[in-house]
C-alpha cells in the first residue's frame, strides 16, 4: 500500500464511525510507511487490530513497530496454526514455530497477552487440511495450555477458522482431488445461526490499492463491492442497509459451523 493510499484510507475512516479497523495482510509488517497508517488510525475507532505473522521482520525495525502499538494500544492478531511443532512447520515452513514463539516471548515480555496491561494479544489458528476446525472453546483450552507449559507464553484469546477455498488452498484441494469433498463438508456443515453475524454484513475491504470489496475473500477472488468499483477516496456514504453483497461458493466456509464472523 502506497502512502497516497494510506493517507486515503485514514481519510475515509475520519468520515465514518467505524467500531473497529483491522490492518491485515499477509503481513502488513513489510508494507514501508506501516507505522504512519497505524499513527493515523489509532484515535479514529475504539478498537484498532493488527494482524501479524510473528516472523516477517526483527530488529530494530520490529522494536520501533512494537512500541508503536503499545502506545496506542493496538491489538495484535497473529496467526499461530499449531502447538505441535513439527504439524506447524509443515505449514509454514522449517524454524516457523521457533520464530513464532521467540516473537511470542517478546510480546509477553512488552505486556501484550498480560493480565491487567490492556494489551491484547489474540491467535488464530486454522486447520492444516481439508477438515472444519474443532470447537474454538477446546482449541483455545488447548493453545493456553500448551504454549504455557511449552514456552511460557500467554495470549487473550483464540479464533478458529474453517479454510477458505481460493487461491493456494483451492489449489492444493483441486491437485489433490479433495475439492468437491471439501465443499460437500461446507456446505453440510451449513449453520444458519452464523448468517446474522458473517462480517460481509457489517464490514468493508479496503484492498491494497484502496478499492472497496465486501470482505476479504471477495477481494481474493476478485469480486469488489460495486461496478464500476470504488476507492475509498471517492466514497462519500456507506452502503445503505440491503445492499446486495457478491457471494460465491466460498462463502460457505465463512458459514460452517461456528462460523467466520
Amino acid at each position: 500500500m502506497s502512502r497516497e493510499t494510506m493517507e486515503a484510507v485514514v481519510s475515509f475512516a475520519r468520515r465514518f464511525p467505524f467500531r473497529a479497523i483491522d490492518v491485515t495482510g499477509g503481513a502488513p509488517e513489510l508494507v514501508p510507511g506501516l507505522s504512519f497508517l497505524v499513527e493515523g488510525l489509532a484515535q479514529l475507532a475504539p478498537r484498532l487490530m493488527l494482524r501479524t505473522n510473528l516472523s516477517a521482520v526483527s530488529g530494530a525495525a520490529w522494536e520501533a513497530l512494537l512500541a508503536l502499538c503499545a502506545t496506542h494500544r493496538v491489538v495484535l492478531v497473529a496467526s499461530f496454526p499449531s502447538t505441535n511443532p513439527s504439524q506447524a512447520d509443515a505449514q509454514r515452513g522449517a524454524g516457523a514455530t521457533e520464530a513464532a514463539v521467540a516473537a511470542l516471548k517478546k510480546l509477553n515480555a512488552a505486556g501484550y497477552g498480560q493480565d491487567g496491561t490492556g494489551l491484547e494479544l489474540d491467535l488464530v489458528s486454522n486447520p492444516v487440511g481439508a477438515f472444519l476446525p474443532v470447537s474454538q472453546e477446546s482449541a483455545e483450552r488447548k493453545f493456553r495450555t500448551g504454549l504455557l507449559r511449552k514456552w511460557g507464553v500467554v495470549f487473550n484469546h483464540m479464533y478458529t477458522f474453517a479454510n477458505v477455498p481460493l487461491g493456494r488452498f483451492r489449489g492444493w484441494l483441486l491437485r489433490t482431488g479433495n475439492y468437491e469433498r471439501y465443499m460437500k463438508t461446507l456446505t453440510e456443515g451449513f449453520n444458519p445461526s452464523a448468517v446474522e453475524k458473517l462480517m460481509c454484513r457489517t464490514l468493508l475491504s479496503v484492498s491494497w490499492d484502496g478499492f472497496l470489496y465486501d470482505c476479504d475473500f471477495n477481494l481474493a477472488a476478485g469480486r469488489p463491492a460495486t461496478d464500476p468499483k470504488a476507492h475509498v477516496s471517492d466514497v462519500r456514504e456507506l452502503p445503505p442497509p440491503g445492499a446486495p453483497i457478491a457471494i460465491g461458493d466460498y462463502c460457505y466456509a465463512c458459514a460452517a459451523g461456528s462460523g467466520f464472523t
